[in-house]
């Protein structure tokens, strides 16, 4: 941001790579709490131009790269979510999807129908440097409300 100026074109979808192992909800306060500012910190370094996203259904999608003593994937959503409180949108009740995979570094993966850059760049990275890591995706939901599929 420069000189207080923020930019209205939001930028959807949205996404980022953590290059850390997660925290998961269950976890102490003082380390739960320096994920949620370390996640922030991170968003910040492509967010901080742009506004708050408002009034718009969103979804987030985490793909969680792991190594054999996984967290628990449902877990590790909630802390994600409410470092972007603020920041990204303006409140966690804009999430209506939420998106959440599990991948073992350690397995064989598949880039292909990967329509995603930055998620094969999280895989790839993950798999070379055998470090977990967590791609996120904001985006607009597709769903139209009241219908269910």
């Amino acid at each position: 941001m420069k000189d207080g100026f923020r930019m209205s074109v939001i930028p959807l979808p949205f996404e980022f790579v953590i290059f850390r192992r997660p925290v998961s909800c269950q976890a102490k306060s003082k380390g739960l709490k320096e994920w949620k500012n370390f996640v922030r910190s991170e968003v910040k370094k492509f967010w901080e131009a742009y506004s708050p996203i408002q009034d718009t259904n969103l979804q987030l999608t985490i793909v969680y790269f792991c190594d054999e003593n996984p967290l628990d994937t449902d877990n590790i959503i909630k802390p994600i979510q409410d470092a972007l409180v603020g920041l990204v949108f303006e409140n966690d009740s804009l999430i209506s999807d939420v998106d959440s995979h599990r991948r073992f570094i350690s397995g064989s993966m598949d880039v292909f129908g990967l329509s995603s850059m930055m998620l094969i760049h999280a895989m790839l990275s993950s798999l070379l440097t055998k470090q977990e890591s967590v791609y996120v995706k904001v985006s607009e939901s597709q769903h139209e409300e009241n219908t269910y599929e």
